[in-house]
């Protein structure tokens, strides 16, 4: 048992790398420490504590993480240094062997951080607590709000899925998740808070209700019942999990928005195949136009993969054909980086990186081109826009319900607060606004 007074006064520094449920996660980690008495350490101070909460889902985001670690080192000499997230549950030898680091945690050890600090005794090598993949089953409740205005639900972990390009489920195991009723009670305890704006994250959401019988749709329909949350955003939904039943309601709900994230990956289906996605172009293609149906000014934000292996110049001209056609708002870009251990490494076509690159161009242009298209057709309308808190050049930021991101001069009053606005002109990246 450690005696929790070494940890009273103590102060702690964050890092938080990769997507929004590390965000969230990061949060539950620090709500653990401050219930034993550490305290966030405050811009200019040293931290007795560091915890780099790391993400693995490419080469660079590796590498990214170990600069990260030694840097965070650095700026806090003599700190008990914990390292944990996606590339310390696969590869946590790496992280041990680098100077500093005290203990590294897996997925499953994670979110009870306090059981493994040994009382802050500084170790001469990284101590690792892992477990093997098919013995990664918790799941622990979190939420975090970013440093805007909104908070980050915490719905999903794991995935069951086991695409050839990813190295996700081996990082965070098979899909689980809370009941429901815990998910209601995090939504309610948000509101008390004042909070107006909750997105609901996760690995695989879609795949809500391995763990406790129930639906992603059962959840929508619950969370659309609390009072007090002005808007809801489902973040990245696989599309064949995103079913017409959740667009309709959608549509009509009290909360949600009518912004949608869509992996597409490939708009090839030959390489959907080599990917071993659970979905093909024409059932995407059905998904964005029944959205667009009801919802004609939804946001649909799409992802999508360049240069995987196998994707040939005749496969990678099948995908940008089909995006061209695709009445979506955005694309979000990524090239292929190899992952040790999966199953793609076994297809033999590779992709020259300087073709990757040409590749990855091809698509952002017209990422462009649609962004652009997509903010002209909202010129004129009235939107409701939630204002965040931080502010820069004395411009305060926002977004409509269906994400168009707005500028106003600053305001304090206006903070956390929603408003009536007709959009004006704008640029690709900010949209002017007249207020009612």
């Amino acid at each position: 048992m450690i005696d929790n007074s070494i940890f009273e006064n103590k102060k702690a520094a964050y890092l938080t790398l990769g997507c929004k449920l590390n965000f969230a996660e990061t949060s539950a980690i620090g709500k653990q420490l401050s219930q034993v008495g550490v305290r966030r350490a405050r811009e200019g101070e040293t931290a007795e504590i560091c915890v780099i909460n790391t993400c693995s889902v490419t080469e660079f985001a590796d590498k990214k993480c170990r600069q990260a670690v030694r840097k965070l080192i650095k700026e806090n000499p003599g700190a008990y240094v914990i390292v944990t997230g996606c590339y310390a549950q696969l590869k946590p030898e790496d992280i041990a062997g680098i100077e500093g680091v005290d203990i590294v945690l897996g997925s499953e050890q994670k979110l009870d951080v306090v059981a493994y600090l040994d009382e802050l005794k500084k170790k001469d090598k990284g101590v690792v607590h892992t477990s093997k993949t098919n013995k990664i089953k918790s799941f622990v409740p979190s939420c975090s709000q970013d440093d805007r205005t909104r908070y980050f639900l915490k719905v999903q972990d794991g995935c069951d899925y086991f695409c050839s390009f990813c190295t996700i489920p081996f990082a965070r195991g098979r899909s689980r998740n809370g009941t429901i009723e815990s998910m209601v009670k995090q939504a309610q305890e948000v509101a008390a808070k004042g909070g107006k704006e909750i997105v609901l994250t996760g690995v695989n959401i879609g795949d809500f209700g391995r763990t406790t019988g129930e639906t992603f749709f059962d959840l929508v329909k619950a969370l659309d019942e609390v009072d007090g949350i002005e808007r809801y955003r489902i973040s990245s939904i696989e599309p064949n999990l995103l079913t017409d039943e959740i667009i309709d309601f959608v549509s009509k709900s009290k909360r949600f928005a009518p912004h949608f994230h869509i992996p597409l990956q490939s708009g090839s289906d030959a390489v959907l195949k080599l990917m071993r996605r659970r979905y093909d172009t024409a059932l995407f293609r059905h998904k964005v136009e029944k959205i667009k149906e009801i919802m004609p000014d939804a946001f649909i934000g799409v992802d999508v993969i360049v240069g995987t292996r196998g994707e040939t110049d005749e496969y990678f001209e099948e995908t940008r054909r089909f995006l061209e056609g695709l009445d979506f708002s955005q694309l979000h870009v990524f090239t292929y980086s190899e992952r040790p251990n999966t199953q793609a490494l076994k297809i033999e076509h590779e992709v020259d990186p300087r073709t990757k690159h040409a590749r990855c161009k091809v698509l952002l242009d017209l990422s462009d081109n649609k962004l652009e298209a997509f903010y002209q057709s909202q010129q004129g309308t009235q939107r409701k826009v939630l204002f965040e808190h931080a502010q820069h050049d004395n411009m305060m930021y926002g977004f409509t319900e269906n994400y168009v991101k707005i500028e106003t001069p600053y305001q304090a009053g206006k903070a956390n607060e929603i408003k009536i606005v007709t959009l004006g002109d704008f640029n690709k990246v900010k949209t002017a606004l007249v207020e009612n």
